[in-house]
């Protein structure tokens, strides 16, 4: 009788939903239940939080470009490791093609860069 390879994923899935649904319940039942004004209050990094409008404030557009970025430089950055697995599979047509693919990406970067989308302004 052989194991089914999926057996030890499924099983570490299932002890991960048991423990994170054991420790949600369990945290208002023994956690402590000292409220005060400040703990009720939202958390600002340190600073007195500004009164917001009832629907919510509106974000600039600055905060949705940089997420934006950070997921595509960091979706780039995940295609290298697959890469260096086969690396020696590929042979010289895989390393041409991973160069051009990391110069395309430093394009992108300088572009990004000259326009100013990095500056946290």
């Amino acid at each position: 009788m052989t194991l089914n390879p999926y057996v030890p994923i499924v099983g570490l899935l299932i002890l991960g939903a048991l423990f994170a649904l054991f420790s949600v319940s369990i945290a208002p039942i023994v956690g402590p239940k000292r409220y005060n004004r400040a703990k009720l209050e939202a958390y600002e990094c340190g600073i007195e939080p500004a009164p917001q409008p009832i629907g919510g404030g509106r974000f600039p557009v600055k905060f949705y470009l940089t997420a934006m970025l950070f997921i595509i430089f960091d979706i780039e950055t995940i295609f290298l490791y697959p890469w260096a697995v086969s690396f020696e599979a590929l042979g010289l047509f895989g390393f041409v093609e991973m160069v051009l693919f990391i110069v395309t990406v430093f394009i992108a970067y300088t572009y990004v860069w000259r326009r100013g989308g990095l500056n946290w302004d």
